[in-house]
């Protein structure tokens, strides 16, 4: 399993599918690549000071270390997005909702791709 770390990884991640929970948030894509499993961690200045941002960073990385990598789709981006409720969360209660969160993510589908979203262009109707 590998790092994220280029903005444009995180940012093509950021359009796929996206699940959300008290502590985080947790986004994955598809890669056409045959590479590794990768995971990206980010927390925003809003969730505190930054000790506390790298604590919520610690928690969430562990957590991600000891999940079951199995349960991980192979070729995907993951970006774990922190908020504060990391800080006082129960450990195993992370755990459990991280793992939730997997099971989750396979039931849904994609989203639609930003730039396309955003220009409203569709299949339906390409003049428009």
């Amino acid at each position: 399993m590998d790092r994220l770390r280029q903005r444009a990884d995180f940012l093509a991640v950021a359009d796929g599918a996206r699940i959300s929970s008290t502590a985080f948030t947790l986004q994955s894509r598809r890669r056409d690549d045959f590479g590794p499993i990768r995971v990206g961690f980010t927390v925003t200045k809003k969730n505190g000071t930054a000790t506390e941002r790298n604590r919520i960073r610690r928690r969430l990385r562990e957590v991600v270390k000891r999940a079951n990598v199995v349960a991980m789709r192979p070729h995907h981006d993951y970006v774990v997005v922190g908020r504060r409720a990391a800080l006082t969360r129960d450990f195993a209660a992370l755990l459990d909702d991280f793992r939730m969160a997997l099971k989750r993510l396979d039931r849904q589908p994609a989203r639609p791709r930003r730039a396309q979203a955003a220009t409203g262009l569709n299949d339906e109707n390409p003049e428009r």
